[in-house]
């Protein structure tokens, strides 16, 4: 497995446990804030066409970016950020906004990740390292809920915001690396 494999499954590893800390437990939160079912609906769809609409155009502009791995970095400063404004939110249009802030970093290095990932595969083994990356995905988003759902109980919501933004800047720290890579390609 390539060094670039590595850095970008770590890299969404923190990620994905930053986000899965709030993902069973949103409804929650968002009654916390004064909003009801409805509401905790409305802010979600945000977030879903945010990124799908982003991401149908921007992805367009990505596939002609020369430079996919400043994308994804941009893309976890984008979450990183969007996991710290989870802390100002007081209402139902904070929220919003948040939840459009996320959406803009995923419609932001989703593509990106995906294209560098591809371009990184093995081509002996393709299916077991997007294996690794599906994986991934549901693993850390079963152990983020359990955490998620622990510190929210005993620390409150304000601690699980600060601790999402904190993993969240794992996130970035790690794929500056990719930066690095992108100078001095590896070989394996």
């Amino acid at each position: 497995m390539r060094r670039e494999i590595k850095i970008l499954l770590l890299s969404d590893t923190w990620t994905y446990l930053a986000l899965g800390l709030i993902g069973p437990i949103y409804a929650i939160f968002v009654e916390k804030i004064g909003g009801n079912i409805l509401d905790a609906s409305w802010a979600y769809s945000s977030f879903m066409i945010t990124t799908g609409l982003v991401m149908f155009f921007i992805s367009r502009w990505e596939d002609k970016a020369k430079h996919k791995e400043e994308l994804v970095v941009a893309g976890y400063v984008l979450t990183s950020l969007g996991c710290l404004s989870y802390i100002f939110v007081k209402d139902e249009l904070s929220l919003v906004i948040t939840q459009v802030i996320l959406g803009l970093a995923g419609a932001l290095y989703t593509p990106a990740f995906d294209a560098l990932y591809s371009e990184y595969l093995d081509s002996d083994e393709e299916a077991s390292e997007w294996g690794l990356e599906e994986a991934m995905i549901y693993v850390i988003g079963a152990i983020s809920a359990l955490i998620g759902g622990y510190v929210a109980k005993f620390l409150g919501f304000r601690i699980l915001f600060i601790i999402m933004f904190i993993v969240s800047t794992f996130s970035v720290a790690t794929s500056l690396h990719l930066l690095h890579s992108k100078k001095h390609p590896s070989i394996s």
